[in-house]
């Protein structure tokens, strides 16, 4: 089957597109090699070189894995929730960036995703979850640490509070709220933060889960919530006085 191709679009992201829609829709399954490059070539009448971009856009989404030798080629890969977090996490991290989206809107519906997964959370939660979130609050306590180190710190607690949900879609989910919408609030409020406050938040949330508390550790994150909202509007009052100041 031949396919016409929009020739006033990217012929090698529309052949990609292509291809993953018939991996998705489960017409090309885990582990099948797909058609020798001439074939491609021949099926969407383009040259070698568009083929190769196409399959190399695919490979960099985990979709499609390549070998060489005779028994080599292109193979639908099994892709794991693992492999996805990455991609998750720079496509969330783009879209805060090159959009006005207000620290209002990223705040809301950052703490609005991780409570969501506290009932199961605190169902669920094993001892080497509640270990990594109590040996982050132990770091963020020590004398010296530097704001990027604290950051850090911070955004691994909430990781291994997602992670506690044990379950793998909610924790891909939430890589781009964590691992992306985080930081940037961590850039926003770390000069007006008491570390000493969200150390204390943080042993609240991790206390209520050791307790298996859905209640009190959903009281706990909305109280930091609110404080990470009042940081921001501390931080944006300190910037615009700095702004309007007499030079």
């Amino acid at each position: 089957m031949k396919y016409q191709l929009d020739q006033d679009r990217e012929l090698s992201a529309q052949i990609a597109g292509e291809i993953r829609a018939a991996i998705i829709s489960g017409k090309l399954i885990v582990n099948e090699r797909l058609p020798a490059e001439s074939e491609l070539c021949e099926r969407f009448n383009v040259s070698r070189s568009t083929v190769r971009e196409a399959l190399k856009r695919l490979a960099a989404q985990n979709l499609i894995r390549t070998t060489r030798g005779a028994t080599g080629g292109a193979f639908v890969n099994r892709l794991s929730y693992q492999d996805a977090y990455s991609q998750q996490i720079t496509t969330s991290t783009l879209l805060l960036s090159m959009n006005e989206i207000s620290f209002e809107t990223a705040c809301e519906a950052r703490f609005a995703l991780e409570r969501a997964c506290i009932p199961l959370a605190a169902e669920r939660r094993q001892p080497d979850h509640l270990a990594a979130m109590r040996a982050e609050i132990h770091r963020q306590g020590q004398p010296g640490l530097s704001d990027e180190v604290f950051c850090a710190s911070d955004v691994s607690f909430h990781r291994a509070l997602v992670d506690a949900a044990d379950n793998p879609v909610i924790s891909y989910q939430l890589a781009g709220a964590v691992e992306a919408m985080q930081p940037l609030m961590n850039m926003i409020t770390y000069s007006e933060r008491d570390r000493t406050r969200i150390i204390s938040l943080h042993t609240e949330i991790t206390d209520a889960l050791n307790a298996r508390n859905a209640e009190v550790t959903d009281t706990a994150l909305n109280a930091l919530a609110a404080y990470t909202l009042e940081l921001a509007r501390h931080a944006t009052q300190r910037h615009q006085e700095k702004s309007a100041a007499p030079k």
